[in-house]
């Protein structure tokens, strides 16, 4: 039981990183041909910086959440989780 569980994580944290890395290949990408637009069409006028931000904002945000937040919520369940089992060894 307890291997299926892992299992599960583990396959649940693979997934959480690869949707987190297409959105950074699909950043890149797009943002590549944004720029590639605008310095062809009017070099004069640079705007694809605007999106380029904004968009970076959001990959930022997904990325703390994969590998920053999930650590963070993860070590402080597994400190929950002593804590409970303490206070119930406690009382018997």
């Amino acid at each position: 039981m307890i291997d299926q569980q892992r299992y599960q994580e583990a396959k649940r944290k693979v997934r959480s990183i690869s949707g987190f890395i297409q959105h950074l290949f699909v950043y890149v990408l797009v943002n590549a041909g944004l720029a590639a637009i605008n310095l062809i069409s009017d070099p004069g006028e640079i705007w694809f910086v605007y999106p380029l931000f904004g968009w970076g904002i959001g990959v930022a945000a997904h990325g703390l959440s994969v590998f920053v937040k999930e650590g963070w919520i993860k070590s402080w369940e597994e400190k929950k989780i002593r804590e409970l089992l303490e206070k119930e060894n406690q009382t018997f």
